[in-house]
């Protein structure tokens, strides 16, 4: 008898194939005490666990297959970062000498701690990181065990294949990816996890957070992933089977046909040119922006140079890693985000007092303009990197005007100490971050002071409806189609427009195709999104003739409620 399970869908398309699940509970850890004389020894197998996990990682590292997803080195890199961490390579040792405990309760307790900290993180991507904790610290768990190595073996025939998990690290994707299964689902995970990421850069079918798939899918059964619904359906009939494998011929055929677009400009029915931007996290994403035919880099986030690290990175470094994405888009324009940290993880470097309320606390432009070395080696970096190609500066959380002139403050200032130390640089654009609703209110005095904006949808929803995103309980009230935030984006956009100033979204509504002819009908022409996204919004655009759309549009910014801006959006995407 079928059964349908849903969870949370990361990589489109339809998987049909038998059922691989990865024999993998979690591991039990014995508690034991040792005496005071056995400590030393403690001690020394404790290090000599992480010295053979460090091997493993950097074994895997130097094994990633060529066609494996360029962010999987990135990764592994993470996952060796936190390794040699001292909260994971030697605080348990403290613990060990202190309660006279063997090594692998030891480490259950500082993983312990580490998890209790990422719970109080707000912000999604930051909470997400706990996974890789406990990732490493499994494989550290496993080496004291004596289980050192792979975690499954492929399947003969694996591209039959669907891969069923409690979790996937990067290492275990080195493997995926050697084995080319249809799909994987897997127990935990969320949408901006590394296994998400993952499966977005390998472009399969997969699910996340289906919590009990292991419990009720049988090896060899066969099941159905639906990636983009996010459902699975689990020993299906004929009759379902079919319909599947026709949806799935439909949807390679679309796949094909989407990719012709790689070079075909973003232009409406009626003539109108449309931006397509990528969002971004490191230079090696910048093949895969082109290879999905992205105009250039619409938000470089430049807090992954500054995560998971107890000291700052020096200006070379962010020079030398701007400088590759500037090198890597060839000659396109690329806007990178000044570091936007604070909001839910202050970094060590900065010290600062945990905020009661961490959101509208130090946080994005606030904790730069309280951090005025480190910002100010950041904008050295950004303005020597500008040298090579099209630069974009982009300010976070902008919420007043006094703001605006700090940061051209530190800005000129930042040139001035390039010249006196007689180093070449280039010349950027100022812009900011649309994030919260006094800056979208205030809009058409900030545009006095930047070259540009770009809305940030996520967090400008949040603000406006004083809902938390991360928050399960009030996570129904967080709502892209509520007329008040559709008010902000709409005036935004005109007030810039007017202005002759450019303005784009790069937050999750900019790559959403259900929402392009909502966000064209309120006037935006330039989209900032993940690369994966970027062909399926430029077909809506491609489709779309706005002269047709002009009553629908006014209809929906009439609108008094998101249920009915729904039911207009429904017959605008028609």
């Amino acid at each position: 008898m079928a059964i349908t399970l849903h969870g949370i869908g990361i990589g489109g398309g339809i998987a049909i194939g038998r059922a691989h699940l990865i024999s993998h509970t979690d591991l039990e850890v014995a508690h034991y005490d040792i005496e005071e004389r056995e400590i030393p020894a403690e001690l020394a197998r404790f290090d000599a666990a992480i010295r053979v996990t460090r091997k493993e990682l950097e074994m895997l590292w130097g094994s990633i297959p060529e066609n494996a997803p360029t962010e999987l080195g990135a990764f592994l890199s993470l996952h060796v970062m936190l390794l040699n961490d001292h909260t994971i390579s030697r605080e348990p040792r403290d613990i060990i000498a202190e309660h006279h405990c063997n090594a692998e309760w030891a480490l259950k307790l500082q993983q312990d701690r580490l998890l209790a900290q990422f719970d109080e993180i707000e912000e999604e991507y930051l909470r997400e990181r706990r996974n890789d904790v406990i990732q490493v610290i499994e494989r550290i768990q496993k080496s004291l065990d004596g289980r050192h190595g792979t975690r499954f073996v492929a399947p003969d025939d694996s591209r039959h294949c669907i891969l069923i998990a409690h979790d996937l690290s990067p290492a275990d994707m080195v493997l995926f990816k050697q084995s080319e299964f249809a799909a994987f689902l897997t127990d935990v995970g969320g949408p901006t996890s590394h296994t998400a990421i993952l499966g977005r850069s390998l472009d399969i079918p997969s699910i996340l957070a289906l919590h009990n798939a292991r419990q009720l899918i049988r090896d060899e059964e066969t099941i159905i992933v639906d990636g983009s619904a996010g459902v699975v359906i689990v020993d299906p009939s004929e009759t379902i089977l079919e319909e599947y494998r026709r949806k799935q011929a439909n949807h390679l055929q679309e796949k094909k046909r989407l990719k012709s677009l790689k070079k075909t400009e973003a232009i409406t029915l009626d003539g109108t040119k449309v931006e397509v931007l990528a969002n971004i996290e490191s230079a090696a994403d910048c093949e895969h922006a082109l290879e999905h035919g992205a105009a250039g880099v619409g938000l470089f986030r430049s807090e992954f140079l500054f995560l998971g690290r107890d000291d700052l990175p020096s200006e070379e470094e962010q020079f030398n890693a701007y400088r590759a994405v500037m090198e890597g888009m060839q000659g396109k324009p690329v806007t990178i985000r000044t570091v936007d940290l604070g909001r839910d993880k202050m970094p060590k470097w900065a010290d600062h007092n945990a905020s009661p309320n961490p959101a509208l606390g130090m946080t994005g432009v606030r904790l730069c303009l309280s951090e005025p070395v480190m910002f100010r080696t950041q904008l050295r970096a950004m303005l020597r990197a500008a040298k090579f190609g099209p630069l974009k500066m982009l300010v976070p959380m902008l919420s007043g005007i006094h703001e605006i002139s700090q940061i051209q403050f530190h800005l000129e200032e930042a040139r001035e100490s390039l010249r006196d130390d007689g180093v070449d640089f280039g010349e950027l654009q100022l812009g900011g971050m649309i994030e919260v609703p006094a800056a979208a209110l205030s809009i058409s005095h900030f545009l006095k002071k930047l070259d540009f904006v770009s809305i940030g949808t996520n967090d400008l929803i949040q603000y406006t409806l004083a809902v938390d995103r991360c928050d399960d309980a009030v996570a129904n009230l967080y709502d892209p189609l509520h007329p008040a935030v559709l008010h902000l984006i709409r005036h935004v956009i005109h007030t810039a427009d007017r202005l002759g100033k450019p303005v784009s979204v790069c937050g999750e509504t900019a790559g959403d195709p259900n929402l392009t002819r909502l966000l064209l009908a309120l006037g935006l022409r330039s989209f900032s999104m993940h690369p994966a996204q970027l062909l399926n919004v430029k077909q809506v655009i491609l489709k779309t003739d706005l002269t047709s759309m002009g009553s629908l549009a006014s209809r929906i910014q009439r609108a008094e409620d998101s249920g009915r801006v729904r039911e207009l959006l429904a017959d605008l995407n028609d």
